[in-house]
């Protein structure tokens, strides 16, 4: 199994990016999928997950509303799109599959 992060960048407050995930090694259409973010001397925090049922979707409260996740099952890729990009954004953000077993090695956003 691995999962590649990009996507990341330097962006300024209310700006938007668009992150990957590209998977191999498994089924991907067949598992639900998680984003989870750490922030500098903070622990991780869920920010949104897929289930693999439906293609049902949930983001934490704190994100809502600026956070979309989706997937292209023919590309084996998972996406978090974040929107008005706010300053306590910054942070690794990891993506991490059904168990958290696997996960990728983070790509950097900062918003400053």
């Amino acid at each position: 199994v691995q999962l590649v992060e990009s996507g990341g960048g330097l962006v300024q407050p209310g700006g938007s990016l668009r992150l990957s995930c590209a998977a191999s090694g498994f089924t991907f259409s067949s598992y639900s999928m998680h984003w989870v973010r750490q922030a500098p001397g903070k622990g991780r925090e869920l920010v949104a997950q897929i289930y693999s049922a439906g293609g049902r979707t949930d983001a934490a409260d704190s994100v809502r509303d600026r956070f979309i996740i989706s997937q292209d099952n023919a590309k084996n890729t998972l996406y978090l799109q974040i929107f008005s990009l706010k300053t306590e954004d910054t942070a690794v953000y990891y993506c991490a599959n059904s168990d958290f077993r696997y996960w990728g090695q983070g790509t950097q956003v900062t918003v400053s």
